[in-house]
């Protein structure tokens, strides 16, 4: 059984492989938030957000990865997976999550104003629901944290002449 020390770097290594993500978001001006899902300890789907770039509301990281891990696997359950996302989901993406069956979901980022896995509302682990996702927020906050503050103070800065 793995010891909490070693599921903490393990937890970091993956939510390091969504952080790659989410700067490839930064990179094409989207709001920088990466996913990964992972099965029996691979990394089976990476996704970041292209909600901009593809003009589709529904297309946030989770979703994006969700969806090429069902392609992937060849069906829609992905349960024993775990996903590994930036950002603490929405409604949509938490609802999502449910519907997969994803086992576990790991974020960084806590979203105090929209967060459906612990912060707002817990919808990824809603006991009248027929399935429930663990989750654990809080791994490599700082650093998920800051991608997102950074990114919408440079869009907040006026631009000089």
């Amino acid at each position: 059984m793995a010891t909490d020390d070693t599921r903490s770097r393990v937890g970091e290594k993956f939510m390091k492989a969504a952080l790659a993500e989410a700067k490839k978001a930064a990179e094409k001006s989207e709001v920088p938030v990466g996913a990964v899902i992972v099965s029996d300890g691979k990394i089976i789907a990476r996704a970041h957000n292209v909600r901009t770039t593809q003009c589709d509301p529904t297309a946030h990281a989770e979703i994006m990865a969700l969806r090429k891990a069902g392609k992937k696997l060849g069906h829609w359950n992905l349960e024993g997976a775990e996903l590994y996302v930036t950002k603490e989901p929405c409604v949509m993406c938490a609802g999502a999550i449910v519907l997969s069956r994803i086992k576990r979901v790991v974020y960084g980022a806590f979203d105090r104003r929209f967060g459906c896995g612990g912060t707002v509302l817990n919808l990824t682990n809603n006991p009248t629901f027929n399935h429930r996702a663990d989750t654990e927020g809080g791994v490599l906050e700082c650093e998920c944290a800051k991608l997102l503050t950074d990114f919408f103070k440079e869009r907040r800065t006026p631009k000089s002449e």
